[in-house]
């Protein structure tokens, strides 16, 4: 099915090649080759969302931690940008699902430390981090503690201190996790307006929840592992499966979770996960 909407898929603008990951002995990642490519809309600014997908176990985080530059593979390479570069950890911003945040700081303390890492000059800050504030309806929390805050009051804080230091790539760990259906639908609405923000701004989503994640993504990747001819699993992760999502006329719609292509989608990406 073609996209109802005009759009180019641009340069690479994060690459991972060949990656293999080994620990203990056992492979977690075997020759792992996946990019995103910048998604250009006429008259549009639109930056990417990715959904991550895989079951419990199978190497999700340990990419994750690659993609990010916490953790080195043994073999291969991650590439971001435009143009593209290997990844230095500081470059991909880490939103964790406990939403760590400095507990002695106030809510701007914690944006000034984060803005103090990236690239913006000293002079610049305190407008930086007053805009972002603004931006995530965050203007009258600024000399609070993270202890006066809800959950989503911190997931906010941490994505805005991501993207402070870190420019335009933001991985995000399990953000649907425990959500009421109000915040799961607040907080998808976030991400989509984060990753309209910038042509380059772009989200990778790692999560368990099929649904949320297929309804704010424009591309799905699905980890799985092979099997020997015997049906034996063989060890070492790889995106087995990837979906582009603009091409099935489930992204962008405002009414997307009400349509069947989405439907369709979630329940083809449902039945993969028993051959991961």
């Amino acid at each position: 099915m073609a996209s109802a909407f005009p759009y180019e898929f641009k340069n690479t603008i994060l690459k991972v090649e060949n990656v293999s990951l080994s620990m203990g002995g056992r492979q977690i990642l075997k020759d792992v080759n996946v990019e995103i490519k910048d998604v250009v809309r006429p008259g549009k600014q639109q930056g990417q969302i990715v959904g991550f997908l895989g079951p419990s176990g199978i190497g999700k985080t340990k990419l994750f931690e690659v993609l990010s530059g916490l953790t080195k593979p043994d073999k291969g390479q991650v590439l971001i940008g435009d143009p593209l570069q290997p990844v230095e950890v500081g470059k991909v911003g880490v939103v964790q699902q406990s939403y760590p945040l400095f507990n002695h700081r106030t809510v701007r303390g914690n944006l000034e430390v984060a803005a103090s890492k990236g690239d913006i000059p000293s002079a610049d800050r305190k407008d930086r981090i007053q805009k972002m504030l603004e931006r995530f309806n965050l203007q009258d929390h600024g000399n609070k503690y993270p202890a006066e805050l809800s959950g989503g009051q911190r997931q906010r804080i941490a994505i805005a201190q991501q993207l402070l230091c870190s420019e335009h790539f933001l991985l995000m760990d399990e953000p649907f996790s425990g959500l009421d259906v109000l915040m799961l639908d607040r907080v998808c609405e976030m991400l989509k307006e984060i990753a309209t923000e910038h042509d380059h701004n772009t989200i990778i989503v790692i999560s368990h929840d099929i649904h949320a994640t297929a309804s704010v993504a424009d591309t799905l990747w699905v980890m799985g592992r092979d099997h020997d001819g015997n049906g034996k699993i063989i060890d070492g992760s790889h995106i087995k499966h990837t979906f582009n999502l603009i091409d099935r006329g489930v992204c962008w719609h405002e009414d997307v979770q009400s349509r069947k292509e989405f439907h369709d989608l979630v329940e083809e990406v449902r039945n993969l996960f028993p051959s991961l």
